[in-house]
């Protein structure tokens, strides 16, 4: 009994000797006393590996090791780095925000080339300086930056993204209710969304620091009106349907979704102004079975965006429609996004690049 006592008690002297002699070579690797005191100790404490027993430190708050590239992966990208950002910087044009998310060279609304289909919105040109590099070239100089993981997460959103589905947002009060409709929109594969502001940025009151979460990587547009809005969009081929509950709605499950179709919502409390309804081109409405008369507006929101991305995939057989090109050139926009030093990263490719050119002039 004293020998298993004594045994006992030596593993547990061993293991808090060698638990803090780790954590000290760990965070002191270089102390010459350190590494003296362990010499010389340890022939007083052996290791618990002779004692019958093993331990192992655990270091919870060290990152998964990346996988195999390049050493400058891991020095430039950081997949537990948060944004600053919040959405209340994001809809109150603060700094030119929107502006500054969208990377690849944007279409102008009177471009005359009509090759392409009016829904994507970006041509496949990334600008720097005086450089104008493809979208391949964009993938290639960016692509040893990347992680696996995250290279997989782009590819698989990009095959699932869609533009003949939008989503446009009237008037909201509420950080946290768009916040929530953007990331309704992100996870069912809706690419563009649009805030008709109309002064709504000295009306917003709560959660006013909401973070920045699937914004990054959606196209906002901001509008003043629903006219500028409704114009733009129906030069691109979108049939405007407002959610309204009345004598003229129809229901969101008799109506045929594989069209362009831009989705609006309205304010919390008083629902889409006259003016919307006025130039919509159809009302819809979500059946209620219940004793109430109507959703939370993210909510509704929700629901509608994904009984209608459910219709098309029944009627068409898939939800994502990008061209390879187009998936290419989203690819691209995705990379660039994904972190701002990859902006840096391409300009001094291009700054390479020129000087190369030059070089041989």
């Amino acid at each position: 009994m004293n020998s298993t006592r004594t045994l006992m008690a030596r593993s547990a002297l061993s293991y808090a000797f060698h638990f803090s002699l780790s954590l000290s070579q760990r965070f002191f690797p270089s102390n010459r006393s350190v590494s003296a005191f362990a010499a010389a100790t340890s022939s007083s404490f052996p290791p618990l590996r002779s004692l019958g027993l093993s331990f192992r430190l655990s270091n919870s708050y060290s990152r998964k090791p990346f996988s195999s590239q390049s050493s400058a992966a891991a020095h430039v990208e950081d997949p537990f780095d948060t944004s600053d950002d919040t959405v209340e910087d994001l809809l109150t044009r603060r700094n030119d925000r929107i502006e500054r998310m969208m990377k690849m060279e944007r279409r102008s609304e009177s471009e005359g080339d009509r090759s392409w289909r009016r829904l994507f919105p970006y041509r496949d040109i990334f600008r720097s300086g005086s450089m104008a590099l493809g979208s391949r070239e964009v993938i290639e100089v960016l692509d040893p930056y990347m992680m696996d993981t995250r290279k997989n997460r782009i590819q698989r959103t990009v095959e699932n993204r869609s533009y003949s589905l939008c989503l446009v947002v009237e008037g909201l009060t509420d950080f946290g209710n768009v916040s929530a409709a953007f990331r309704s929109a992100d996870a069912l594969g809706i690419q563009s969304v649009h805030v008709i502001s109309q002064g709504s940025s000295k009306r917003y009151r709560d959660n006013r620091h909401v973070s920045m979460g699937a914004e990054k990587w959606l196209d906002i547009e901001l509008w003043n009106s629903p006219l500028d809005c409704f114009g733009a969009l129906r030069k691109r081929g979108y049939q405007i349907v407002a959610t309204h509950l009345g004598i003229d709605s129809v229901s969101i499950y008799e109506m045929d979704w594989s069209h362009p179709t831009a989705i609006v919502v309205g304010n919390e409390h008083m629902g889409i102004t006259e003016e919307a309804l006025r130039l919509s081109d159809l009302h819809c409405c979500i059946p209620m079975k219940g004793m109430v008369d109507s959703f939370n507006v993210s909510v509704a929101a929700g629901i509608l965006m994904h009984h209608a991305v459910c219709d098309k995939i029944s009627r068409l057989g898939q939800h994502g429609d990008l061209t390879s090109e187009e998936s290419q050139i989203l690819q691209a926009e995705f990379y660039l996004r994904h972190r701002e030093s990859m902006i840096g990263i391409v300009d001094e490719y291009a700054k390479r690049k020129m000087e190369g050119i030059l070089g041989k002039l």
